[in-house]
């Protein structure tokens, strides 16, 4: 029997004792909050890790806002889309001079705008799920990273996510390809210990989160 075989053996025959508890992993306090607090909190996390979030009390006006961002940031008027009901039934048509599509990114794509399953006030953080509406190629090819989150799918921690998302996936059995957890731009200092945005993904994030 090789070392491996050994190890996973010893994993298979370990056994809880009978009437022993189960140990529940601590959850931190920070992200035990509801409500407006909850969204509070997610914006301040997501803001420290180099994100920006805007505001959207009226999902109609998104487009407008995408065309803003793209000025602000002297982009061109075009962009990726996720196909996604929430995206792709948007007023687009009443932006002409935002040329877009949907489907994947490629690496000729500068913006994406997308959409996320979820995300983590403890940390600020993105769930994005991957999927024929939801291509992982949007979240990481793009130099600039849009995406759309709904407040009401802001959750204190990631024990909720991971609970919300098992119930989304009629109990994990249709669990998504990848999740992606993304918290703040890309970023490396791996190169003499100098911070370098968008080393291995986008180098900015824009999320806008819809009160709905």
């Amino acid at each position: 029997m090789s070392d491996r075989d050994t190890i996973l053996a010893s994993i298979r025959n370990h056994k809880r004792p009978s009437g022993a508890p189960l140990v529940t992993p601590p959850i931190p306090a920070r992200g035990q909050v509801e409500g407006a607090e909850r969204q509070a909190l997610f914006v301040k996390m997501a803001t420290a890790a180099s994100a920006t979030v805007e505001l959207v009390d009226d999902p109609e006006i998104i487009p407008e806002l995408v065309g803003q961002y793209l000025a602000r940031h002297n982009l061109p008027s075009r962009l990726v889309l996720a196909s996604d009901a929430m995206i792709a039934n948007l007023p687009w048509a009443d932006h002409p001079l935002i040329a877009h599509r949907t489907g994947p990114a490629t690496g000729q794509d500068l913006v994406a705008l997308t959409s996320a399953f979820a995300g983590v006030a403890e940390t600020g953080t993105l769930a994005l799920v991957s999927g024929p509406e939801t291509p992982t190629t949007l979240n990481f090819l793009p130099e600039y990273s849009l995406v759309l989150l709904s407040a009401s799918a802001i959750r204190g921690t990631y024990e909720e996510l991971w609970r919300d998302l098992r119930d989304a996936t009629n109990d994990g059995h249709d669990w998504p390809r990848t999740v992606n957890l993304v918290t703040g731009p890309s970023r490396s200092a791996d190169i003499e210990q100098k911070l370098l945005m968008g080393a291995h993904g986008p180098r900015k994030l824009h999320i806008l989160l819809l009160n709905d």
